[in-house]
């Protein structure tokens, strides 16, 4: 099963992405940790990102997409996988469906955790990051409207999106996607 995560910044993707991971057996790939890691491993892509990074810039959708491949190919990869905090943009959407389909990965489920954006708000203003002044967390609200949500209108054309509600106890809202998933691989198998 190859599952993409989506949902605005504060949502619980991160959270939910691990946790389905460890209970479905699939290899949780998040785009921050993958990019550190490739930094820190200092392969030729985390040398591009890591020199992007120290300049203040963002990492370019190449380079990312760069990354993401490189993960795809590693062993155990075809078995499953999470995809969490990526893609970002409809570029990064329509790259990530080429290297689906070069890997033959063709069962793909789109889960998008959703919110209101006070609660969201609520969420990110207690985490206590410094970065997350009341001005900040609504910039990267109106960057997820702009840039990401169009993401998910745009595998609504190709997969079935499964909206699921992000507010409650961490386990009940982790019930609700593995009941969805498994009610699909059950179709599916029928």
């Amino acid at each position: 099963m190859h599952i993409i995560i989506l949902g605005p910044p504060g949502v619980g993707k991160g959270t939910q992405s691990k946790l389905i991971a460890e209970k479905l057996g699939l290899i949780h790939l998040s785009t921050g940790e993958i990019l550190r890691k490739a930094v820190d491993e200092e392969t030729p892509l985390g040398l591009k990102a890591k020199d992007v990074m120290e300049k203040g810039k963002l990492v370019s959708d190449d380079l990312v997409v760069g990354i993401i491949k490189e993960e795809l190919l590693k062993d155990g990869i075809s078995h499953g996988f999470i995809l969490d905090g990526f893609p970002r943009t409809l570029e990064q959407a329509k790259a990530l469906d080429k290297l689906l389909d070069e890997f033959h990965f063709s069962d793909v489920k789109v889960i998008n955790i959703t919110a209101d954006e006070d609660e969201i708000i609520r969420r990110l203003m207690q985490r206590g990051r410094k970065d997350d002044t009341l001005e900040t967390v609504k910039h990267r609200l109106d960057v997820y409207k702009k840039q990401t949500a169009p993401v998910k209108q745009y595998y609504g054309k190709k997969f079935i999106v499964f909206d699921i509600c992000g507010i409650g106890e961490i386990q009940q809202i982790n019930n609700k996607i593995l009941e969805v998933l498994t009610q699909v691989n059950e179709k599916e198998l029928n």
